[in-house]
């Protein structure tokens, strides 16, 4: 399911005048959707936040001091069914009931207030034709007053980290619950600048439904005082404490990066001077997601289809499973001793979820580990003999799993897909790294005695046969963790394991044109964070400036609108610059076309879309320095060697970096 924000800001930015076109074009996207097999959930606002100025709101509706935003005012709901009935509009024709992809629709964002807000929202939707299986509100903040139950569906989120903390410390305040197993749903992190939750404050009626999320953090973009550079795993980690937590639907937040479009008026990114609480850059939302701003595949998109690979084959039964936390668990941020684990079970069959991860925290081994688990039909402990848990790792295993007619007891190796070759079934494990894989069989539901297998070796071929009492055959591939991201399916259904060649590059060269001038001074906001202030266009004025200018043998090949390069059946090609500064920012014959925070991450500009005038153009990047004692936070990887120097410059590389397809 693809979930897309609709901002009104994007598509009336000025009163009465409706802009649908371009990257703004909703039913060219649905209809892109639809022709890919991909259901979506179109998120209305009219508040979204997604930091968009104003939180999607356009300046002259928040000109309007009479009217009481977010509310049942009746001006303020008559300018937004203006903005519904347009919505209705371009999703004609692509509703669920008329054979189109749009199965939901979300109504506003984040809001905690009366739900008769919320409601009128609904009503406005359904007046303007509306009319789809699904109406949802994310389940944060807390509710005093609960939406009627089964109105509006609740949804929730989780993130290892927030760019949007007032703390200049990594992991503050309950951020590291995300790393641990809970019943309840509420990230009391999202958004604490703003919306102060308290902690597990689920609203009252939200066990009733089932736990779904929409934003789960794929990534984390850099806002100007905090930026956030999150390593793959912290993303998949969290995945799994929200998956093993209870949750039958995972939604990201991004999943795919982007970038904010022209405004007619003003830029359009959340920023303090608009009185939102941080600075996000103008241009870029990459938002280090598993798909980047300009189709970067970045490595966290492995480790979760890996995960989707397994939910598509075993996700069905599973959604039907309630979560159960063991009576031992982590008492707070320092208790690295207690194991982080959860069963899901329908009272026979199973996983255990375990994670011994925590993000920019070490977490020790686990000795002697076993998991007793109180089934309806008696006690159950696996594995047979006690293992230990690898520092820094996260699985699930799973036990009284069927297998095509085989149980399978219990497995110490995680499943991953399922591939039906005949009459032969054919299921792919993954090892856990640092644990031997170990295979135990119900011998009752087997051809041959042999149940157990043990010290089983990794490899793409078969490492168990066995059959059925019926006589099909079943084999078991246990592949290492390499091979099993690299696994995909193809339309087939047949496995294929994608090969990785390192993407071929093209050095360019950068003549520098002017040298950094001092750091500025950086000012504090108002308010009571008093965070950094990003640096306006005047600030730049000081900036290192370098002149870009592409390769004459490299750019023939390059045309707009066409997805090549140099070489043929490649992706389109990136500029990739890697750097040290404060900010760095790309502009085109005088235009910015992109910008980055520094967080220790490469600055990537994707040239097909700035083609043909990147090739000739005059493409300039500017870099201001980073200051020693900028109050700002940076990962610890990310933090340069100042060399005993107040502040720093440093273009280190340009190049373009020929991207190599997914699946070639």
């Amino acid at each position: 399911i693809v979930a897309t924000y609709i901002f009104w800001i994007h598509h009336e930015e000025v009163e009465g005048q409706w802009d649908w076109s371009g990257q703004r074009d909703l039913k060219k996207f649905l209809q892109t959707c639809n022709d890919l097999g991909l259901k979506v959930v179109v998120r209305c606002g009219p508040w979204c936040h997604g930091e968009v100025r104003n939180g999607g709101l356009p300046d002259w509706v928040q000109a309007h001091k009479d009217w009481k935003l977010r509310s049942t005012d009746t001006n303020f709901l008559a300018a937004t069914k203006i903005l519904y009935n347009e919505i209705a509009k371009q999703l004609q024709g692509e509703l669920w009931k008329d054979g189109g992809p749009v199965i939901g629709i979300q109504v506003d964002n984040e809001f905690g207030g009366s739900p008769n807000y919320l409601m009128a929202l609904k009503k406005l939707a359904i007046e303007a034709g509306i009319d789809v299986p699904l109406y949802i509100k994310t389940g944060w903040p807390p509710m005093k007053t609960p939406v009627p139950l089964g109105e509006l569906l609740p949804l929730f989120g989780a993130y290892p980290d927030g760019f949007w903390s007032r703390s200049l410390q990594p992991m503050d305040g309950s951020d590291w619950e995300n790393f641990t197993f809970k019943i309840t749903h509420t990230d009391t992190g999202i958004g604490n600048d703003t919306l102060k939750m308290d902690k597990d404050a689920d609203t009252t009626g939200t066990e009733k439904y089932p736990h779904l999320t929409c934003e789960v953090g794929g990534g984390m973009p850099a806002s100007y005082h905090r930026r956030m550079n999150y390593d793959p795993r912290d993303v998949e980690a969290v995945v799994l404490t929200q998956f093993g937590g209870g949750s039958s639907l995972l939604g990201y937040y991004m999943y795919h990066g982007g970038q904010n479009p022209e405004g007619k008026l003003s830029t359009l990114q959340e920023s303090q001077a608009t009185g939102y609480p941080n600075d996000l850059p103008v241009k870029s939302y990459d938002f280090n997601a598993p798909l980047g701003e300009f189709g970067q595949i970045n490595p966290q998109y492995y480790w979760l289809r890996r995960l989707h690979l397994f939910l598509h084959d075993f996700g069905a039964p599973l959604a039907q499973m309630p979560a159960t936390l063991p009576d031992l668990r982590p008492a707070n941020k320092n208790d690295f001793t207690a194991l982080r684990w959860a069963v899901r079970s329908d009272g026979n069959s199973g996983y255990v979820f375990v994670n011994n991860y925590q993000r920019l925290q070490p977490l020790p081994a686990k000795k002697d580990v076993q998991f007793k688990l109180n089934l309806p039909g008696g006690e159950f402990v696996f594995p047979q003999k006690p293992v230990t848990i690898p520092a820094d790792e996260f699985f699930f295993w799973p036990f009284n799993l069927d297998l095509g007619g085989v149980k399978l007891i219990y497995a110490t190796a995680q499943p991953v897909c399922k591939i039906d070759d005949g009459n032969v079934q054919i299921i792919f494990f993954v090892e856990t790294p640092g644990v031997q894989a170990e295979f135990v069989f119900d011998p009752q539901t087997l051809a041959a005695p042999q149940a157990v297998f043990r010290r089983v070796k990794t490899s793409r071929e078969a490492a168990i046969k066995i059959r059925t009492k019926s006589g099909e055959e079943i084999r078991i591939v246990l592949l290492n963790e390499e091979d099993s991201l690299a696994l995909r399916k193809d339309d087939a259904g047949r496995p294929i394991f994608e090969k990785k060649p390192k993407p071929s590059t093209t050095k360019v060269k950068a003549e520098l044109l002017q040298p950094a001038g001092p750091a500025r001074e950086i000012p504090l906001g108002g308010g009571k964070s008093h965070i950094a202030v990003a640096p306006g266009d005047s600030d730049f004025t000081n900036a290192a400036v370098w002149k870009i200018k592409l390769p004459a043998y490299w750019s023939a090949g390059l045309r707009p609108g066409v997805l090549a390069s140099a070489e043929p059946g490649r992706c389109p090609a990136l500029l990739r610059i890697r750097y040290v500064g404060d900010v760095a920012r790309l502009t085109l014959n005088g235009k910015l076309i992109d910008d980055n925070f520094y967080s220790g991450r490469e600055f990537d500009l994707g040239l097909n879309r700035y083609a043909p005038e990147v090739l000739n153009g005059d493409l300039r990047l500017e870099i201001l320095p980073l200051r020693q004692d900028a109050p700002i936070f940076l990962e610890p990887k990310a933090r340069p060697d100042f060399g005993g120097k107040e502040s720093l410059v440093k273009l280190q590389s340009v190049e373009i970096v020929n991207q190599v397809e997914l699946g070639k």
